[in-house]
């Protein structure tokens, strides 16, 4: 199965083709199954390649072709196979294909429906790539292949001035990120001589180059998990994505895209590891990023950019953990993050669908009644997300977050049990304005209905996963996760760790717990019985309170300083270019143009004037020449 590889991409790229190229007029509504049937056969085969990797096969790399060969210069476009591609390659296909059937009933009345169904497969063939290259070049093609995808749907509804502005401003800010990218990849080499991966990593254990090298290269390459994985200070494109159809927003919070630079930093954990301080700057990042997020998500009315806001939160408690030393335990949390998270997106856009694309959750408000089957698989994707055992988002946080303390971060086990409080308190105050309460829009209510089978099947299956797949992971530390991951990090030159120590393990647990039934209570309290009144709270904290509304005024800083500078420097090199490049060009050809023009009256075509001017010639000439013989022209 490991040699059939290449069918796992394969599929939904022939579903791009096919649908891009017959899709407007022949196929139509059929582009939908088309594409999830695409999706699912990646998916066949990623649970075939999942069990032979298991079975014994820990490292295998597959070739495709050759894509670069000059010189010294060869890249081949090959497949790695190992515990953490396989890993990776399972979680996208089936996260992916149950967002494909919810798109077919989501997107159903779409005029563009057919060309929704052809970008969205395409972006899933974007992140295999990514996911499977064995070398930093093809990573960088799909890497590059998410960006473009994310452009195209995020502005999916382009008549619309917010999507096309969140498009081009995520499409902007990754762009960014890819420049560090595409330095780390240079560096990388002209210091190994080579960017595949198992070459790279085994230079790093034998023969590493000078700390300051690898320190180089891994912030270049940490800038460009910034970008793609929303951190600071790259953050602010994805909640502006939610302007994308809900199940572009499940797509690249749950399965693509952000997860691609945890991917990259967790694929590149040896060269993280020899750079030294840099590693603690990558969790430190991601713990600032986790409380950052978390206070924004505090004050959100959109449900959709609350779940956005939770998303940056979230990844940045995976960049903790990859952070800390723990990047089994980040992989995990990635891979619990998935299913809750995907869960909680496509019961948001349940209840938008279900009342008629309302997103403030203001206008709601007792759609429970209305939507009883998305309100209960919200209620356990919320308390997965609040980290409640034993769902999901229970077991990889909670390892996180004792990984932190016990590798001697204890500041950033602070911020993240904090960090946990907050997250309990905003998705129950997002719940309960949502589903509980006395409905607050009337029209709305008396409108409200259950979504179609086509999109509460997925649901309960992310709710099934949501509950159970974090037992992947138990025993802490010591798991089937962690016994099929461990052999990939170990021969990349990391060592994993291994055991339980229940101790310590039950005491962390029983504190991340209180803190976030904590913060569940408080919000149960605040939004059920009205104390303290939340309009109260909100006029106490005051200036607090508008600096969060108003998401710490990062937008404002970019558009109205970095943009204006900007855009003040392309209209300063705009004139240089105009007035003083182009300027001597043009006063160099006007003078040339003269000066022919001058030359030009002499050329009249007279037999005439062409023998008065040989005789005047011949005057100058014997003029001079009579000088020069009597001396004159010596005085």
């Amino acid at each position: 199965m490991i040699q059939n590889v290449w069918l796992i991409p394969a599929f939904p790229l022939a579903a791009f083709l096919i649908n891009a190229l017959f899709g407007r007029r022949w196929l139509k509504q059929w582009t939908g199954p088309l594409a999830a049937a695409a999706i699912a056969a990646s998916a066949v085969v990623a649970i075939g390649v999942f069990l032979e990797v298991h079975a014994g096969a820990l490292r295998t790399t597959v070739p495709l072709y050759t894509f670069i060969s000059v010189a010294d210069f060869h890249v081949d476009v090959a497949a790695l196979v190992d515990p953490l591609s396989s890993a990776m390659l399972l979680m996208v296909t089936v996260i992916s294909f149950l967002i494909h059937v919810y798109a077919i009933g989501y997107m159903a009345h779409d005029h563009g429906f057919w060309r929704f169904f052809s970008w969205f497969p395409l972006f899933v063939f974007a992140m295999l790539i990514l996911v499977l290259a064995d070398n930093y070049l093809v990573m960088f093609v799909g890497w590059e292949g998410v960006g473009l995808c994310s452009y195209l749907l995020i502005g999916f509804w382009f008549e619309r001035p917010e999507p096309a502005g969140a498009a081009k401003k995520a499409f902007v800010m990754n762009r960014i990120g890819d420049w560090g990218f595409t330095i780390g990849m240079i560096t990388t080499f002209l210091v190994f001589g080579s960017m595949n991966f198992v070459d790279v990593f085994d230079r790093v254990a034998k023969d590493p180059p000078a700390q300051g090298v690898l320190s180089l290269i891994c912030l270049a390459f940490f800038l460009g998990a910034t970008g793609k994985s929303a951190q600071l200070p790259l953050y602010s494109w994805l909640p502006d994505a939610m302007e994308g159809p809900t199940p572009v927003s499940a797509l690249i919070h749950a399965a693509t895209m952000v997860t691609a630079g945890v991917y990259l930093v967790a694929r590149s954990t040896p060269l993280f590891a020899a750079a030294g301080p840099v590693l603690a700057a990558v969790g430190g990042v991601g713990a600032l990023t986790a409380i950052f997020a978390a206070t924004i998500a505090l004050v959100q009315f959109d449900i959709k950019r609350v779940m956005a806001y939770s998303t940056v939160s979230q990844l940045g408690y995976m960049f903790l953990a990859l952070g800390v030393g723990a990047p089994i335990a980040a992989m995990f949390h990635l891979i619990t993050h998935a299913f809750f998270k995907a869960l909680l997106f496509l019961g948001s856009g349940s209840v938008i669908h279900g009342i008629g694309d309302v997103q403030d959750m203001r206008r709601m408000g007792g759609l429970r009644s209305k939507m009883p089957l998305t309100y209960w698989t919200m209620v356990i994707a919320g308390g997965a997300l609040a980290a409640l055992p034993p769902l999901a988002g229970f077991w990889s946080k909670d390892e996180i977050l004792g990984s932190a303390f016990k590798n001697g971060y204890p500041i950033l086990w602070v911020v993240g049990v904090f960090t946990g409080g907050l997250t309990a308190f905003y998705v129950t105050r997002a719940i309960w304005l949502t589903f509980h309460g006395q409905p607050r829009d009337r029209q709305l209510f008396e409108h409200a209905h259950e979504s179609p089978r086509v999109m509460t099947v997925p649901l309960l299956v992310l709710a099934a996963g949501s509950v159970l797949v974090g037992f992947i992971g138990f025993p802490p530390d010591n798991g089937f996760l962690h016994a099929f991951l461990r052999p990939a990090i170990e021969a990349a030159g990391a060592v994993a760790e291994t055991g339980t120590d229940w101790p310590a393990f039950l005491i962390f647990a029983a504190i991340s717990t209180a803190v976030g039934v904590g913060g569940i209570l408080l919000g149960l309290s605040m939004y059920s019985r009205g104390r303290p009144e939340p309009a109260a709270m909100s006029r106490a904290a005051g200036p607090y309170y508008d600096v969060l509304v108003n998401k710490y005024y990062v937008d404002e800083l970019y558009d109205r300083r970095l943009v204006d500078v900007a855009k003040a420097f392309a209209g300063a090199a705009w004139a240089f270019d105009i007035h003083i490049i182009d300027g001597l060009v043009n006063r160099l050809g006007w003078a040339i143009k003269l000066g022919g023009s001058g030359l030009r009256r002499a050329q009249t075509g007279i037999v005439g004037n062409y023998a008065l001017s040989i005789v005047a010639g011949l005057l100058l000439v014997m003029i001079v020449y009579g000088g020069y013989a009597t001396g004159w022209l010596h005085r």
